[in-house]
């Protein structure tokens, strides 16, 4: 007897479901960048961290913030579909480290491992069609093939992030505007039942040219769940 498509449509929601490992919590994590980075990398990115915990108390994901990311303008809004238009695509953000296995906002298996974190954005063609209503991600690229500080050219920024998944297509975590205001020392964990995706919110701190004072974007960045297809 052949499944009915209501059956197929439950397994794979329980799927996805598993996935999310929720209800995921994130706390402050006093440890250095991992050794797998370059040490130039490791010098740009804050000696403290962020450790997504998984619904089991288990570590899901470590995550390390740039300590100054260069910017064009203070944060001022949305422009267009681009929600974070001060940002340079390619530039550095941070970097992430997955104790198991994870998956990406195209539920792409990522393998454990170290993986730096730089600001890019989807492309505008068919094939993104209703995957967000902005264009903002964080690609991840392998730590041991992303050494540079310096921002990446848009062929090579997709290129690196797709050795991440192990396949054509750039390894990503959706990135948004904060929905609440992010605290340096209480990283917060947003659910959004509806799409069953969770994101910890955290401040990235800008250097903006010209400016003697830091500014602050407050960001949530999706650790798991994918989107809808």
């Amino acid at each position: 007897m052949r499944p009915t498509w209501l059956a197929l449509l439950m397994l794979v929601s329980m799927t996805s479901m598993a996935r999310a490992q929720g209800p995921f919590k994130a706390e402050v994590l006093k440890e250095s960048p991992p050794a797998a980075l370059s040490a130039a990398v490791r010098a740009e990115l804050s000696s403290t961290g962020y450790r997504i915990v998984n619904g089991k108390g288990k570590p899901f994901a470590d995550v390390w913030l740039r300590k100054a990311i260069p910017a064009s303008a203070k944060p001022a809004g949305a422009s267009g579909t681009i929600q974070f238009p001060v940002l340079n695509e390619g530039v550095l953000i941070g970097a992430l480290r997955y104790g198991g296995e994870g998956q990406d906002y195209r539920d792409q298996t990522i393998a454990s491992g170290v993986f730096t974190l730089r600001y890019g954005l989807q492309p505008q063609n068919g094939a993104h069609l209703g995957a967000s209503s902005f264009r903002d991600y964080a690609l991840l690229l392998p730590a041991a093939n992303d050494p540079t500080v310096n921002d990446l050219a848009k062929k090579p920024l997709d290129e690196k992030s797709a050795e991440a998944a192990g396949t054509s297509h750039p390894a990503v975590l959706m990135l948004l505007a904060a929905t609440e205001p992010a605290k340096a020392d209480e990283p917060g964990v947003v659910e959004d039942k509806e799409k069953n995706t969770w994101a910890v919110v955290v401040p990235l701190p800008l250097l903006v040219k010209g400016d003697a004072a830091p500014a602050k974007l407050d960001v949530q960045l999706i650790v798991s769940g994918a989107a809808m297809p």
